[in-house]
């Protein structure tokens, strides 16, 4: 295997070799175009995402803005919002499922250094594969490690670290993230806290 392959099979590579430099270049390129374009411009904006990122749905939407590394290794579902200053290290892949919403100054890492300082002097890197379900809410100010999987239907709270799995249908939250408790059918009542919804927004939705 030449070193993209490498990566992509989340083995340890050397980045600097078989065209991933250019490949960063002409991701880095996409990501300066679209951070420039003035806010009215979405559709342009929109055009040059669907080139950069390696599938999209239908509808999505990116706030500027975005970085990332190669593009063509992140995956989203339909219908995904992205907030303001997402960062996204795309060494290994990272799929995004549908109805997925991302808060401001959110970053998700695949990407990792060997902790032996002789190893990780030897230039050898690694990414590892990320995974978010459907129906996910992110956080302002998380940060996603390599490796993880996110399940359907999770909260994940403001200024976390997921370093592990999270599984379906919980909130969590913290540095390192853990399960604070499941979701439950009461969810539906409240916006915030014990806030409740009006019984007509309750009708429409329910």
């Amino acid at each position: 295997m030449n070193q993209k392959e490498r990566m992509c099979a989340n083995l340890p590579y050397k980045s600097w070799m078989d065209g991933l430099p250019e490949h960063r270049q002409h991701a880095q390129q996409l990501c300066y175009e679209i951070n420039q374009l003035p806010p009215i411009e979405v559709e342009k904006r929109l055009e040059l995402f669907r080139k950069l990122l390696g599938s999209t749905g239908k509808k999505f939407y990116i706030e500027q803005p975005f970085r990332c590394d190669y593009g063509w290794n992140i995956h989203l579902g339909e219908d995904f919002y992205c907030n303001y200053n997402c960062t996204i290290l795309d060494i290994g892949k990272v799929t995004i499922g549908d109805r997925v919403m991302i808060a401001p100054n959110v970053s998700i890492y695949t990407a990792g250094h060997p902790v032996d300082p002789k190893m990780r002097a030897s230039g050898y890197e690694y990414g590892i594969d990320i995974s978010i379900g459907n129906d996910v809410w992110i956080g302002g100010n998380t940060v996603i490690n390599p490796g993880v999987t996110i399940g359907n239907n999770v909260v994940i709270g403001s200024g976390s670290v997921v370093t592990k799995d999270i599984p379906a249908n919980v909130i969590a939250a913290g540095n390192p993230c853990r399960v604070i408790r499941p979701l439950t059918p009461e969810d539906k009542l409240y916006y915030f806290q014990k806030r409740p919804f009006e019984q007509e927004i309750l009708e429409e939705v329910l």
